[in-house]
């Protein structure tokens, strides 16, 4: 009989500690294709989004834009009973500070925080750009509608807006449209400085940078593949970080990489027709996005994007030129492709935002031994931990045990030097902590 309980108590914690929250399924159901066309529409309206453009106008230039988004997260604040703070963070910068910095101009972020009802100062972040161009990155006049490039993340922002503003989060969930992007990441600069002046914890940003394309220049085709860029290592780690990484590894284990493997598991979990790929870069090659000033502030920060992208139709005066329409127009962006994309980082933000910090420390030990040990520092809320490990050649975390409401545990036949390991906090509704790899030893 004690046998049978033992047996029966394991088993119902493996079916607890597998379940699914279906208040996720009705945040992906409640994703608009419709809502993210009427306003990726008006945002292409605009005629020219360009950080320099005109900002007085009602009608045209990044100034009318950066109003209208602002009116429209205090809409949706409106409908929840102002449960978003809706603000303008802005930074001067002064001609000549690069060489697209034509004249003085106010790079202004418009930013919008649902505050978490249990740690109101720790916040997920998800991002687009307010900000668009034409082939010469300084022509401010020039019709540059940006729909895809990038009207498409900021919807997309906007909308998850609207979608998670009916529910509560024990975190902090950040809406925010970035300024200066093409210019030179002007805007992720200020918004970053800004978090550390303010001494917001930050558990990542989700940077959308193009989300609505799914006619590749190459020819391929795909409303399911996108992709999610994120650094092996934070550029900031100290010399004695670099030097235990050689000798305990690490190389693609940093928090941007822990927070791309985190969106690859909940959407292959709660939209398995979707195909996230990880790739090991801080973005497109030789190219930038709004998530990399995060990463130089020690943050997490990770870009998602359309995986087939089209480069007659970004950065491209609109003409007709050998049988090619150049130009970033509306009738290249799939909207319903856009809602998927909307979808995968609103189901993300709310399981961050559901779920209890992550253990601070991490230690593990094992060395000449026949299994591992791992003990981590206690995680106020959570309820129990779970401890993930992969082969050391594996892109993913593999394998997982959940082990309780403790602060260690040792996987017995297990080797330290054959896999690399990871912690993981758990809340009510199982809802999960970014992976935390060790950053300590056991010596004993």
């Amino acid at each position: 009989m004690k046998k049978y309980l033992l047996f029966f108590f394991s088993l119902t914690s493996l079916i607890i500690h597998s379940q699914t929250d279906s208040r996720i399924y009705d945040i992906i159901d409640s994703v608009s294709a419709d809502r993210l066309e009427k306003d990726i529409t008006t945002l292409a309206n605009f005629g020219t989004r360009h950080t320099l453009s005109d900002t007085v106008s009602q009608t045209r230039g990044i100034g009318a834009a950066r109003r209208w988004i602002k009116s429209e997260f205090e809409k949706i604040s409106a409908d929840c009973d102002d449960c978003l703070e809706v603000f303008y963070q802005k930074d001067l910068v002064k001609k000549g500070e690069g060489r697209r910095i034509t004249k003085d101009v106010w790079v202004v972020n418009v930013v919008a925080i649902q505050r978490g009802t249990k740690y109101p100062n720790r916040y997920i972040i998800m991002s687009g750009d307010i900000d668009s161009r034409v082939s010469d990155a300084n022509d401010f006049t020039s019709d540059a509608p940006g729909a895809n490039d990038n009207a498409s993340g900021m919807a997309g922002a906007i909308e998850a807006s609207r979608v998670l503003s009916k529910y509560k989060f024990e975190n902090s969930i950040m809406y925010v449209g970035l300024s200066g992007e093409e210019q030179g990441l002007y805007g992720g600069r200020g918004l970053a400085a800004y978090a550390k002046e303010k001494g917001w914890q930050i558990i990542g940003i989700l940077n959308n940078d193009m989300i609505g394309n799914i006619t590749g220049v190459d020819g391929v085709v795909s409303n399911r593949d996108f992709r999610i860029f994120s650094e092996p290592v934070p550029p900031n780690e100290t010399e004695q970080q670099r030097r235990a990484r050689r000798f305990y590894g690490g190389e693609v284990d940093g928090i941007s990489r822990q927070l791309a493997r985190y969106v690859h598991k909940t959407t292959q979990q709660y939209m398995p027709e979707m195909n996230p790929i990880m790739v090991y870069r801080l973005d497109r090659f030789g190219r930038g996005g709004h998530h990399r000033p995060f990463n130089d502030a020690g943050f997490a920060g990770i870009r998602i994007m359309e995986a087939h992208e089209n480069y007659t139709q970004q950065h491209q005066d609109i003409r007709l030129e050998d049988g090619i329409a150049y130009g970033d127009v509306l009738e290249h962006v799939n909207f319903d492709y856009a809602a998927k994309l909307t979808a995968v980082n609103a189901i993300n933000l709310a399981s961050i935002a559901w779920a209890p910090p992550s253990p601070e420390t991490v230690k593990i030990g094992g060395i000449v031994q026949p299994s591992v040990k791992l003990t981590w520092s206690s995680v106020e809320g959570a309820t129990g931990y779970k401890i993930y490990w992969r082969d050391t050649t594996s892109p993913t975390w593999d394998h997982s045990k959940y082990v309780g409401n403790v602060n260690g545990h040792v996987l017995e036949g297990i080797v330290v030097d054959n896999f690399f390991f990871g912690v993981a906090a758990v809340g009510k509704d199982d809802h999960e902590s970014p992976i935390v790899f060790p950053n300590s030893i056991l010596l004993r």
